[in-house]
């Protein structure tokens, strides 16, 4: 739940049930959102949940998954229950960022909060393969989708005239840090903070260096383990569709200054 609380735990369940754990004994749900989220196994369903860094004061905290409805990557703010805290609010729910996702596989899925106060947020290529996506080197490499990305906004305010570069489905619900590497610039999206990834399942921030683990699925050659140091300039690069692993890949036309 929080650095200092050593009593209490949520366990995120891909089927999208969220799971107290005070103790070490399972509890009740915290939330439920069976019937919202894609069912079943595969590389869709609740994927994570991040706590807000004062989440003790606050309650709320964000929730990621594909929703049933649409496939639509969807992340989503709820509070807490002000009379139990191991119980969220159902009616809390609001959507505060979406996007279009094509395909079945390759959702990305992992919410951290950032030394920096700001969300961030890993989401796939797009998949199937071969990252088959806009621009010459597919969703990875093309600043102009939120695809194959980790994204970074700030959720403590509201932008009710988002700028045309804002690609959410939902951008009057959050703000842009001012100095996010693509801000203003034509034909990208202000939300990406790093791109060429496949499929960043899963990422962590090191509390004392503010140095960023991010776990990335290879295609056939080479599974990552990638570190972008806090002093690393944005937007990092890593590579995918034109590297996999340190090696190069298939993809011939729209590759340079990857890392």
């Amino acid at each position: 739940a929080h650095p200092t609380d050593p009593v209490r735990a949520y366990v995120v369940e891909q089927g999208g049930r969220v799971r107290t754990l005070v103790n070490g004994v399972v509890g009740s749900d915290f939330v439920n959102l069976v019937g919202q989220v894609v069912p079943g196994g595969g590389e869709r369903g609740l994927l994570a949940m991040a706590v807000e860094p004062d989440y003790r004061t606050t309650g709320r905290f964000y929730v990621y998954y594909t929703r049933f409805s649409d496939g639509d990557i969807v992340v989503e703010r709820y509070q807490r229950s002000t009379g139990n805290p191991d119980v969220a609010d159902p009616a809390s729910g609001t959507v505060i960022f979406r996007i279009d996702h094509p395909a079945g596989n390759h959702n990305g899925g992992q919410l951290a909060f950032g030394p920096d106060g700001f969300l961030y947020i890993s989401t796939g290529d797009g998949g199937p393969q071969c990252d088959n996506g806009a621009g010459a080197a597919g969703d990875g490499q093309s600043p102009g989708t939120l695809l194959g990305k980790i994204l970074r906004i700030d959720v403590r305010g509201v932008d009710p005239t988002p700028a045309a570069t804002e690609c959410s489905l939902d951008a009057s619900n959050y703000t842009v840090p001012s100095d996010n590497p693509y801000v203003g610039q034509a034909n990208a999206c202000n939300e990406v903070w790093a791109l060429g990834m496949r499929n960043p399942f899963r990422f962590t921030f090191d509390r004392e260096t503010g140095d960023l683990y991010l776990g990335d699925v290879g295609q056939n050659q080479w599974e990552e383990i990638n570190l972008i140091r806090a002093t690393t300039p944005a937007p990092a690069n890593l590579g995918w569709v034109c590297r996999e692993g340190c090696e190069s890949s298939f993809a011939s036309s729209g590759c340079s200054n990857t890392g």
